[in-house]
């Protein structure tokens, strides 16, 4: 679904997941997901939402106040809310990020434990972001997944931001992966290569496509598909835009090629996609 909120970009997607009864008493669940791309000078203040937040901010920064403490979030780096409490997030530039809020019986020790050791601003270590984004997509419809396979994914997420990066260990090109995010997110529609990547960080193709790999859980093509896409079902659901239109817009180079793809990821041709979006 796309958000109707100024300050929000339309092209932001978000689902709702409705847990069950027995997922409410047993698991952690997931609430709601999505990805937005935040105008400049969109601020969100909360008295109580009841659930905590992660977001993985994957260009910009965020400006956070939580605990009565003013924080500040970059690119690269996740936050951890506790928005049953008073909180405040937005920036006064655009930014963009991968969120999820979740809750359950255990959520709130986990929150406690991993803010107490690492605080709420945290840079994760590898394959955080990427399986922040598979709980994601398994939250799209129609979903798949069951509800005590999507508590284990949280659970390790969790345990994951709970050990924390190894200590005295650095992650070499950190920064260069959330650049090359920031950069695919904002260029999508135009060629994008791995060698182009590599150049702008400095980096050997090979070296790039590891550390990115690692970063984001997906190899910088598949995450640049998976962006056009993202474009692509929100044009499918929500405009009359031909099928070619909506694949040259979202820099597939053919009609052809789009369908292909798209049918491969999604299980669908754009068009029972689009009939599908429309019951």
């Amino acid at each position: 679904m796309q958000p109707k909120v100024a300050g929000i970009s339309p092209v932001s997607e978000y689902d709702i997941h409705s847990p069950s009864s027995l997922a409410r008493r047993l698991y952690l669940y997931p609430l709601y997901s999505g990805y937005y791309k935040y105008g400049p000078g969109y601020f969100i203040t909360r008295v109580s939402y009841d659930s905590f937040l992660l977001m993985y901010l994957t260009r910009g920064r965020c400006e956070i106040e939580a605990d009565g403490q003013p924080l500040e979030a970059r690119a690269g780096q996740l936050v951890l809310l506790d928005c049953y409490r008073p909180h405040r997030y937005g920036s006064r530039d655009a930014w963009e990020a991968s969120w999820l809020h979740f809750d359950g019986p255990i959520a709130r020790a986990y929150e406690q434990e991993i803010t107490a050791r690492h605080g709420r601003i945290l840079t994760p270590s590898a394959g955080v972001p990427g399986l922040l984004d598979e709980i994601r997509s398994a939250l799209r419809p129609p979903v798949s997944i069951g509800e005590a396979a999507l508590s284990a994914r949280l659970v390790h997420l969790l345990d994951l931001l709970l050990a924390g990066r190894e200590a005295g260990q650095e992650e070499p090109g950190k920064d260069a992966a959330a650049e090359g995010i920031a950069y695919i997110n904002e260029h999508f529609r135009e060629p994008v290569s791995l060698e182009l990547l590599a150049a702008r960080a400095g980096m050997s193709p090979f070296h790039f496509l590891r550390i990115f790999s690692q970063a984001a859980g997906l190899t910088p093509h598949q995450y640049l598909i998976s962006t056009r896409l993202c474009a692509a079902r929100f044009l499918l659901r929500s405009t009359a835009l031909s099928v070619k239109r909506i694949a040259l817009d979202c820099g597939f180079s053919t009609e052809a090629a789009f369908c292909s793809t798209f049918r491969k990821w999604e299980g669908l041709t754009p068009s029972q996609y689009r009939k599908g979006a429309d019951l």
